[in-house]
């Protein structure tokens, strides 16, 4: 009921007043609006900004890890001048003094495979224990299915100082993964092998249980980095980061193609290939106790 003091609008003004509030609403709307398509525009800039960013930081990573190694570089302390890292008892590494290497030095893989192929340095020698010496590839199923064999037979017999059991890391699968994962890992492993050779044979283990799959981009460095202090050993940041090892790996893999390994893991006890010629049909196990058994 309307007071009766109250003067009653005309019609016009009340239509006048609708108009005014809807002339309102409007422009609050607009105005609204207007706000939403700013927020929603430097919105879309921000993201578009922090793509290309994520782009760049990949491209830049991507580079850097597909960037030419040279040819030559040192080997690290407690590896040999062809790639290897051997193991003794326990947590201990032969010792040996750091050198040069120059894969431009390395003869080219021949067009054959030579029907025995030799390993340099893997030869047998008298009063010693026996040598295993495996080329491996830390991103191969195949080694990773021999570790979870016989890692455990090989570790005791070494323990025993029965053996010793030599790691020659390659890059043969590089194509494998989108970051030459191979190399990464295996320039990783002699990091350690020169500053903490302690933990050398802990990496390995490591590296292994940890596998990527084949084609994938493989394990960060700085998932590498972590991996390794994890374990226990020095911090080998720079080492990573300066790809100090890489002409080594890559001088590695060179030699392993020059004298015929054509897959990993190629496995040599006292000079002699495994899963070859006459020892095709014997499991690794027998072949490995025939050599003990031959040194008496």
């Amino acid at each position: 009921m309307t007071p009766a003091n109250e003067v009653r609008k005309s019609k016009a003004e009340r239509t006048a007043e609708a108009r005014e509030k809807a002339r309102l609403i409007r422009e609050a709307q607009l105005k609204k609006d207007k706000r939403n398509k700013l927020l929603i525009g430097w919105g879309i800039v921000a993201a578009v900004v922090a793509i290309l960013v994520i782009v760049a930081l990949v491209v830049t990573t991507s580079m850097k890890q597909n960037a030419p190694i040279a040819d030559q570089g040192p080997t690290p302390a407690n590896g040999n001048a062809h790639g290897g890292v051997t193991l003794l008892a326990n947590t201990d590494v032969a010792k040996s003094e750091p050198t040069t290497v120059n894969a431009a030095d390395v003869p080219d893989k021949p067009a054959t495979v030579p029907a025995q192929v030799v390993a340099p340095g893997a030869e047998a020698e008298a009063g010693k224990p026996v040598k295993v010496v495996l080329y491996i590839d830390f991103i191969c199923p195949v080694c990773k299915d021999f570790e979870s064999k016989y890692n455990e037979q090989l570790t005791s017999l070494r323990n025993d100082g029965k053996i010793t059991v030599e790691y020659r890391p390659l890059g043969f699968l590089d194509s494998r993964s989108t970051t030459n994962y191979s190399s990464r890992a295996a320039n990783v492993a002699a990091c350690v092998a020169n500053s903490s050779p302690d933990k050398y044979a802990a990496l390995v283990d490591t590296l292994f249980a940890k596998q990527p799959a084949e084609g994938s981009a493989g394990i960060s460095d700085n998932d590498l980095k972590k991996m390794v202090t994890d374990i226990g050993a020095q911090d080998i940041s720079k080492c990573v980061d300066d790809k100090t090892y890489r002409p080594y790996v890559a001088f590695t893999t060179k030699e392993a193609a020059a004298i015929g390994v054509t897959g990993t893991p190629t496995v040599f006890v006292d000079g002699k290939q495994w899963g070859k010629g006459d020892s095709a049909q014997t499991p690794f196990p027998d072949f490995l106790q025939a050599a003990i058994a031959a040194k008496g």
